[in-house]
C-alpha cells in the first residue's frame, strides 16, 4: 500500500509529466509552422528578378571591361586627339 506522501510524489510527477508533454506537443507544432514558414519564404519567388539584373549587370561590366582593354590604344589615340583639338583653342 502507498504511503500519503508517495501518492502526493506520484500525483505531483504525473502533473509535471503531462505539463512535458504538453510543451512538447506545443514546441512540436511550432516548429513544424517555422519550418514551413521557411520553407514558403525558400519557394518564393519575389527576388528571383533582383537576381537576374544583379547577374546581367556583372556581366555587361565583364564585357565593358575586356573591350576597354582591347580597344585601349584606339581609346588613348582619340582622348588625346581630343586634348590637342581643346588645347589648341
Amino acid at each position: 500500500m502507498e504511503s500519503r506522501i508517495a501518492k502526493n510524489v506520484n500525483a505531483r510527477c504525473g502533473a509535471a509529466l503531462r505539463r512535458v508533454e504538453e510543451m512538447r506537443e506545443r514546441l512540436g507544432g511550432c516548429v513544424r509552422r517555422r519550418m514551413a514558414q521557411a520553407h514558403m519564404r525558400l519557394m518564393n519567388e519575389k527576388g528571383q528578378g533582383t537576381t537576374e539584373y544583379a547577374i546581367l549587370v556583372g556581366v555587361l561590366v565583364v564585357i565593358a571591361i575586356v573591350a576597354i582593354t582591347m580597344f585601349r590604344p584606339k581609346i588613348e589615340e582619340l582622348w588625346n586627339a581630343i586634348a590637342n583639338g581643346i588645347n589648341g583653342l
